[in-house]
C-alpha cells in the first residue's frame, strides 16, 4: 500500500511516516499544500493523511482541488483545531475521517488501514478469499488454517492484490506500490516475487493475464 503523508511538523510528519512504514505502508511525505495538491494529482496513492494547516497552500483547498479533479483516494485529515464545525467543513469538502491533534499512534494506523479496508469494500481487518485469511492488523496470512511464512514484501504484495480483487494488476501498478517512486522495481523483480508467493500458497491463487497484469482468485475453491 501507498500511503501520501502531508504534515509540516518536523516532528510530527516523520514520526507519522515511519509508523506507517512499519505498519507495512510506502509511504511519500511532503511538507506544504503545492507540492501536496501536485503529488496527489499526479501520483497513485491508497490513500492520505492531510494536515490542515499547511504553508502555499491550505489542506482543505488541496482537498478541493483533489476531489474537483476526480481523485478519490480516500483521506484522513489531521487537524490541532478540534472544532467541529471544522470537522463538518472537511467531510464536505471530501474527507474520509477526521483526527485531532494530538493523537495515539495507534489509532491513527488503524484508522488508516480500516479507510483502505473499506475503499476496497471489505468490512473487517481479515481479508477472506475462499480458504485464503490475510489479517490487515498483524500482516500475516494463513491458508486453510496454517500460517503462511512470508516475507514482509511478500505479505504486501498478497495484501495489496486482495485489495484489488477482481482486476488485473498490471506489475508497474504493484511496484509502484511496493517499492515506491524512489525506488522502482523492475518486472522482472515483480515476476520473480510473485513466483516466490505462489511457491507459499500454491500456483491456483494468482493468474497471470497477458497483457493486464496478476489476478487474485479464490484458489479454485
Amino acid at each position: 500500500m501507498r500511503a501520501l503523508v502531508v504534515e509540516d511538523d518536523p516532528d510530527v510528519g516523520p514520526d507519522v511516516s515511519r509508523a506507517l512504514e512499519t505498519a507495512g505502508f510506502v509511504v511519500d511525505l511532503v511538507d506544504n499544500g503545492d507540492e501536496a495538491w501536485f503529488q496527489g494529482d499526479v501520483e497513485n496513492y491508497d490513500v492520505a493523511i492531510l494536515d490542515l494547516g499547511l504553508p502555499r497552500l491550505d489542506g482543505l483547498t488541496v482537498l478541493k482541488r483533489w476531489r474537483s479533479s476526480a481523485r478519490s483516494l480516500p483521506v484522513l485529515i489531521l487537524s490541532a483545531r478540534g472544532d467541529w464545525t471544522e470537522k463538518v467543513e472537511g467531510i464536505e469538502a471530501g474527507a474520509d475521517d477526521y483526527l485531532a491533534k494530538p493523537f495515539e499512534m495507534a489509532e491513527l494506523i488503524t484508522r488508516v488501514k480500516a479507510l483502505v479496508r473499506r475503499t476496497a469494500g471489505h468490512a473487517t481487518p481479515v481479508l477472506s478469499i475462499g480458504k485464503l485469511h490475510i489479517d490487515t492488523r498483524h500482516m500475516t496470512a494463513a491458508l486453510d488454517g496454517l500460517p503462511l511464512a512470508l516475507s514482509q514484501l511478500e505479505f504486501r504484495l498478497l495484501n495489496y492484490l486482495a485489495h484489488q480483487r477482481g482486476r488485473a494488476v498490471p506489475a508497474g501498478e504493484i511496484a509502484e506500490h511496493l517499492y515506491g517512486a524512489d525506488e522502482p522495481g523492475d518486472t522482472n523483480a515483480i515476476e520473480a516475487l510473485i513466483l516466490r508467493l505462489r511457491r507459499k500458497i500454491g500456483t491456483g491463487w494468482i493468474e497471470t493475464r497477458r497483457g493486464f497484469g496478476y489476478l487474485l482468485t479464490d484458489g479454485g475453491a
